[in-house]
């Protein structure tokens, strides 16, 4: 890390961090410690399945990750002997014998990796776990990556292991992550009758979770004052247009603390997140831009020049206007009226270039604010103002 960086400490930005507090999945958390209260005050007399679904970036891995950090402290505790193991099913290849290997080498790092078929992982598992007088919660991430490549079996075989063990400690309990609860379609009726009876559903974070999800971030991860409000709301609401999606939020500010230690700043700006936005889906529509009337250009460029100009995510109606009248004189043309302008505005909203909303209620009169969500503005000059030039005269009719 360079002198001068905005940053504290990246890594909290990273996709594999879990925070030590949850925000606005407390709910949830709860829930999952109800269902599995027995492997605390029963121990051995029964186990357990769970169903997370939800979009990306709801907070699946990291809600079940915090849970088994905290049910694994409140075993110890209690003198039990409780692991938890979080396994991605996707970077695992959906391979059911390499899941159940990295699982084995949890307990015995030097188990060899050739001359046993899952079958007998699986019940190797089930012998140590026997021997060391140890339960087991196994969550099983993207579990979609197994079903599409092994089909029901491994399920199946999980989820009705303990049935053949009547006389012994009940000791593998599951916790299976699903984006979409359609997959379990794919498993046949057997198998799905023992997983779908417990179901925790994860919603989309809002704008407002979003901030808070932000802020708790930026408090370990970049130095005081460095992330401005402005910043913050800006990253939120693109992460709620991707689905309420906190990692690409979180992803958005990371990037953006790059750019601005490339540049040597000392502030993380709204514009930096327009950057780091163009970087990750590239969504500057040149040939639908290049296709808007003459005065529909000035009228953006007049927006992306404002933007330059402030440290705010948005800017009124009226900052663009007077914006545009300026742009208007600089190529000598007669500026449109307010009731083009809002027609322009509502265009390009919809062609998704610039963002209009109210005013929040709770703001000192009602206007609507325009936002500049995945274009930095400084690239959405250069590239109007190349336009411009080519087009000449103003030839539009859009009157």
């Amino acid at each position: 890390m360079s002198y001068g960086s905005v940053f504290r400490d990246e890594t909290k930005l990273d996709i594999n961090y879990t925070p030590p507090e949850l925000q606005h999945r407390n709910i949830q958390f709860k829930l999952l410690n109800e269902y599995f209260r027995h492997a605390i005050m029963t121990p051995g007399k029964m186990t357990q399945r769970v169903i997370i679904t939800g979009k990306i970036g709801t907070g699946k891995t990291v809600l079940t990750q915090h849970f088994g950090r905290s049910i694994t402290r409140e075993a110890q505790q209690r003198h039990i002997n409780l692991h938890y193991i979080h396994v991605n099913c996707r970077q695992n290849k959906g391979s059911f014998f390499l899941i159940l290997q990295k699982i084995v080498a949890h307990f015995h790092p030097g188990f060899p990796k050739r001359g046993y078929s899952a079958e007998e992982l699986l019940q190797t598992l089930m012998q140590i776990l026997d021997d060391q007088n140890t339960y087991l919660i196994i969550t099983l991430d993207e579990l979609e990556s197994l079903i599409q490549n092994e089909g029901s079996e491994p399920m199946y075989k999980l989820s009705r292991i303990e049935e053949t063990r009547l006389k012994e400690s009940r000791r593998l309990s599951l916790i299976c992550i699903l984006r979409e609860l359609s997959w379990l379609s794919k498993l046949d009726a057997s198998t799905r009758s023992t997983l779908q009876n417990n179901i925790i559903q994860l919603d989309s974070y809002t704008k407002t979770q979003l901030q808070d999800i932000l802020n708790d971030r930026i408090k370990s991860a970049f130095k005081q004052g460095t992330v401005p409000f402005e910043t913050v709301i800006l990253a939120a609401e693109l992460g709620e247009e991707e689905d309420g999606n906190a990692r690409y939020a979180i992803e958005l500010l990371w990037r953006a603390g790059k750019y601005t230690d490339a540049e040597g700043g000392k502030e993380v700006a709204p514009e930096h997140v327009r950057r780091a936005a163009g970087s990750v889906y590239s969504t500057m529509r040149k040939d639908e831009i290049s296709t808007l009337d003459y005065h529909k250009k000035l009228f953006l460029l007049g927006i992306a020049r404002r933007f330059q100009q402030t440290r705010s995510a948005h800017i009124t109606t009226g900052e663009a206007e007077e914006s545009y009248k300026i742009v208007c004189e600089e190529f000598d043309k007669k500026a449109r009226g307010h009731t083009q302008l809002w027609k322009y505005m509502k265009e390009l909203t919809t062609l998704g270039v610039i963002k209009a909303e109210p005013s929040p209620s709770n703001s000192v009169g009602k206007t609507t604010l325009i936002g500049l969500p995945r274009i930095a503005a400084v690239d959405l000059e250069k590239e109007l103002n190349n336009m411009l030039k080519s087009t000449g005269e103003d030839t539009s009719d859009d009157n």
